[in-house]
């Protein structure tokens, strides 16, 4: 009995999925109304948060019995399985949105490298001061991200054998071939061969006591942690249709900017993530917060670019993933602040303040369609 109770939350997830299974035609968000829909929208966001939570809390513990970087990268891999989850159920259940994978990682970027970031460092700075972490690890991160970026977000801008930020076929085909190689390289440097670049483990915090995120989790057998972990992701995975219906309903509804439905699956599965990297920052675990804002950054572009244009070409769909103007300003703007930020080994409270400010800026250009 122990077990259900410390994993309500699966159970929860795949007890709402049964209930729409079986009262699904009955719960058409044409049949049933805005209000109702808006409703089950929030229930849906509420319960699939739930268990990403769950999602991360074993990833953590596996995390802590394997050590940093197969932690977080547990962590970052479990996360980003749940968006291109997502990602790929609205492209095949929802209308035509050629934009979305691009507004989607466009606002995980912004909200983990400006966002999170930013909150990181005000966390951490306002208790530690100052704070440290490895700068080749951070480095190592940027290398990655920088290319991936402007090769997958700003190239197809400017390229002039598809329609404007669509790929051809040709470059379609390189930008996949090419973020499985470089992305399959970047793992055996970081759990193989360069592993120590991305830790560092300060011998205590501001009070003497040795900083340790880790210390409030109910650790189990590694293998119990693994079945728990896909248990609570089988349910995001089965209701992440039912989402993109109800999301795309709503959207469409109230007019808002198309950019929002991006900008809420990015929140959904990037919540649980935030927190987790935050805590760690609070416990001058600066070095945890750092691997888990820069790679979910570069796992999310090295992954969903090569996922959606795949199922893209399978479905005959669009994918349109260069980014408007505006967007590539604010795009460029947050890998060059970033160089700046993790260009030392030390940071503190005002570079967090500026991290903030840009997103807070990129929120604003949402809604700022004239």
């Amino acid at each position: 009995m122990a077990v259900f109770r410390r994993e309500i939350a699966t159970l929860v997830a795949f007890a709402t999925f049964a209930a729409f299974l079986f009262f699904g035609s009955r719960l058409e968000p044409d049949i049933i109304g805005f209000a109702s829909s808006l409703a089950l929208l929030t229930l849906l966001f509420l319960v699939m948060l739930w268990a990403a939570f769950r999602v991360v809390h074993h990833a953590e513990c596996l995390g802590s019995l394997l050590g940093e970087p197969y932690g977080t990268l547990i962590l970052t891999l479990s996360v980003i399985g749940i968006e291109v989850t997502l990602i790929a159920a609205i492209m095949i259940t929802g209308a035509d949105n050629p934009t979305l994978a691009r507004d989607t990682m466009l606002s995980i970027i912004m909200i983990m490298l400006n966002g999170l970031v930013g909150l990181c460092l005000i966390t951490g700075g306002i208790r530690h001061r100052l704070q440290e972490y490895n700068l080749e690890g951070a480095g190592a991160y940027l290398t990655m991200i920088i290319p991936f970026a402007f090769l997958g977000l700003v190239l197809p801008r400017f390229t002039q054998s598809a329609p404007v930020g669509e790929l051809s076929g040709l470059m379609a085909t390189f930008l996949v071939l090419m973020s499985v190689v470089l992305y399959g390289i970047f793992l055996a440097v970081q759990t193989l061969t360069h592993s120590d670049i991305f830790q560092y483990t300060p011998e205590s915090d501001d009070d003497g006591v040795a900083a340790d995120e880790h210390h409030d989790l109910a650790l189990q057998s590694m293998s119990t942690h693994t079945i728990a972990l896909i248990a609570a992701l089988i349910p995001i995975v089965l209701l992440s249709k039912t989402l993109a219906v109800y999301v795309d309903y709503s959207i469409g509804t109230v007019g808002a900017p198309v950019a929002l439905g991006g900008f809420l699956v990015a929140a959904l599965i990037l919540t649980p993530e935030a927190l987790s990297a935050i805590r760690a920052a609070r416990v001058n675990q600066l070095q945890r917060s750092v691997n888990i804002c820069l790679g979910s950054a570069l796992s999310t572009m090295s992954l969903t670019i090569p996922t959606v244009l795949l199922i893209g070409h399978i479905l005959g769909k669009p994918v349109k993933l260069g980014l408007d103007p505006t967007e590539v300003v604010l795009l460029i703007l947050t890998l060059a602040v970033s160089l700046v930020t993790f260009v030392s080994r030390r940071t503190h409270v005002l570079q967090g303040a500026v991290h903030l400010a840009l997103f807070l800026a990129y929120v604003i250009l949402i809604f700022d369609t004239g």
